[in-house]
């Protein structure tokens, strides 16, 4: 007997965790339900749904007809829901946000809805395309034992059922390939979103136009440092990956503008780099264009900041258990706030030199940060909106950006390949599913600076749609996995 498993649907207003229980059936290609109750709190309906989860559970495998997910107690707070939902997901109507979302990535071929009220969810599955994803059968069911007993029949599979199967076959180079075609295309400002987009297209070998967008900035025209910031230092990677790339000398030189601010007029070594703001971000803004700087030009003085820097962030931000916190404000432990690290010390330690004194001690402070971060992947492969916190969203662009550095890590030979191969293609699997055709993405945290509570990250919007930040870093991952790097 296979018992049922155990998933986080979202998080209620009051903070309470909307749970889903998931049984296998017959086979891997089974077709999917989705069983829901207490839509209106804990009451009939989620009895009835968590007896019928039972029963199916104790049925041998080989009977199970279909995939069962079961949510028994959809809105515990007994909200007033809305669908499709309205407002800012999930900081409002946070219940309507997590049942759609889930309900659209999961992708089942029916929903049935137990007991009276629905809020028009069977309406809304069955005439809208559920996050973008697709329509879903649904229908509502008496709050009664056995109600699934009426499902004999074959179930057709779902609108999207069928796109899912879509997004899930691409390979990593047709996904690079669609997301290009929404980003990477300007350049207006040295940030480092645009400029992350533009190294994937310089992946898929769109150099001309690459060249074509950052060439104010290299005859002049455009000062790249005219409005300098934590994101403006890592907007000129695309430089180094330019210079790499070429070998024009003209891109080692804009390389080391930003990469300059880490020295006094007199060469002395700052006690950090600039503009770091008490936030993990700047281990991830600052390391990575400095240390390139040091790759390029072969002076190790560059190394020796990228050290000194990440070691003053580290006393900062850095948790004992070996997680980050955003900024000394809080010990949130956000999403992007990891994924910022990890992605930054992976992309350094590629330029650095192993012969550095710091570089042992770099590689162990990644591994330990891979470590505290395996704990906290979802069963579905990504990374909550705030690592450690159960129920809070899972984060699209902080799973791209951990995910790569831990594949970046096990092609280095920093990380144990059987431990982490297993949990990148995780991540893949579920950035596939939350890439759509037209470069729309599921749940992207909106642009944050440092907050004051833990509340205050558990209600960052989670955008739906296209996004250039998610979009950027889906890139980076897509071309990382095609081995385009």
């Amino acid at each position: 007997m296979v018992g049922a498993e155990r998933r986080e649907v979202g998080l209620s207003k009051s903070g309470a965790v909307i749970s889903a229980q998931v049984v296998a059936g017959a086979m891997e290609s089974s077709p999917t339900v989705l069983l829901i109750g207490g839509l209106q709190g804990n009451d009939e309906s989620a009895r009835a749904v968590a007896g019928e989860v039972q029963r199916f559970e104790a049925l041998p495998r080989a009977r199970r007809h279909f995939r069962l997910l079961a949510i028994p107690v959809a809105n515990p707070d007994r909200s007033s829901l809305q669908f499709p939902p309205a407002g800012v997901a999930y900081r409002e109507n946070p219940e309507s946000h997590a049942l759609w979302r889930w309900a659209a990535i999961q992708a089942p071929d029916l929903v049935l809805i137990a007991g009276g009220e629905d809020y028009g969810l069977a309406a809304a599955f069955s005439a809208n395309a559920v996050a973008g994803v697709g329509r879903i059968p649904a229908r509502r069911a008496d709050a009664k034992a056995g109600l699934l007993d009426a499902l004999t029949g074959p179930i057709p599979s779902s609108e999207a059922h069928r796109e899912m199967e879509r997004r899930l076959a691409r390979s990593p180079r047709q996904v690079a390939e669609e997301l290009a075609k929404f980003y990477g295309h300007d350049f207006n400002q040295v940030i480092y979103i645009q400029a992350i987009a533009l190294i994937g297209q310089l992946r898929l070998g769109n150099v001309n136009e690459v060249e074509r967008l950052v060439a104010p900035y290299v005859n002049g025209a455009k000062d790249s440092m005219a409005r300098p910031s934590s994101l403006t230092l890592a907007g000129h990677l695309i430089f180094g990956a330019l210079a790499e790339k070429t070998g024009d000398p003209r891109y080692t030189a804009l390389v080391r503008k930003p990469a300059d601010l880490g020295f006094t007029a007199a060469g002395a070594m700052q006690e950090s780099m600039p503009f770091h703001g008490e936030m993990s971000d700047s281990v991830f803004m600052a390391c990575p264009i400095v240390a390139e700087a040091g790759k390029l030009t072969g002076d190790r003085k560059y190394f020796d900041i990228a050290a000194r820097h990440l070691a003053f962030m580290q006393k900062l931000v850095r948790r004992p258990d070996g997680l980050y916190r955003h900024s000394p404000l809080t010990d949130a432990a956000w999403a992007r706030g990891n994924a910022f690290p990890a992605l930054g010390l992976a992309l350094t330690l590629s330029s650095f030199p192993k012969d550095h004194p710091a570089y042992a001690g770099m590689v162990a402070d990644f591994r330990q940060h891979m470590a505290a971060l395996a704990q906290f992947q979802t069963e579905d492969g990504l990374w909550r909106e705030v690592v450690d916190h159960p129920g809070s969203y899972e984060e699209f662009s902080a799973t791209a950006m951990i995910a790569t550095a831990m594949l970046r890590g096990i092609r280095n030979g920093w990380l144990d390949a059987a431990t982490y191969e297993p949990r990148v293609d995780r991540a893949w699997r579920a950035i596939l599913a939350r890439v759509g055709a037209n470069g729309e993405l599921v749940n992207v945290c909106e642009s944050t600076n440092k907050q004051p509570t833990l509340q205050d990250y558990l209600n960052r919007a989670a955008i739906l749609g296209t996004d250039p930040r998610g979009g950027a870093m889906a890139l980076l991952f897509a071309t990382e996995m095609a081995g385009l790097q």
